[in-house]
């Protein structure tokens, strides 16, 4: 079950923290609020599960490989957004 989860995470992450908020607590236990997940949700996916799971794995604090796994996110994440800017310029 657990793979099933990362492959959804990997492909869907949307669709990801929506189950992981749904069937589970580790979006309270890894953020105090729920106003950066909601935020993570609309604008960094990606971003928002890998601080989740350094956050949950690591007793509160993102550090070692789970920082290099949370800044690897941000890049996929921002580059998303900078890949969706650059092909709205090539459809003008």
């Amino acid at each position: 079950m657990p793979c099933v989860i990362v492959l959804i995470a990997l492909f869907m992450p949307r669709l990801a923290i929506f189950f992981i908020w749904v069937f589970s607590d580790w979006l309270s236990r890894a953020y105090e609020t729920t106003l950066w997940p909601l935020l993570g949700f609309f604008f960094m996916p990606y971003t928002t599960l890998g601080y989740m799971a350094g956050m949950l794995n690591n007793e509160g604090h993102i550090s070692g490989g789970w920082l290099f796994l949370v800044v690897i996110c941000a890049v996929i994440d921002l580059g998303a957004w900078g890949g969706s800017r650059k092909m709205s310029r090539k459809s003008k």
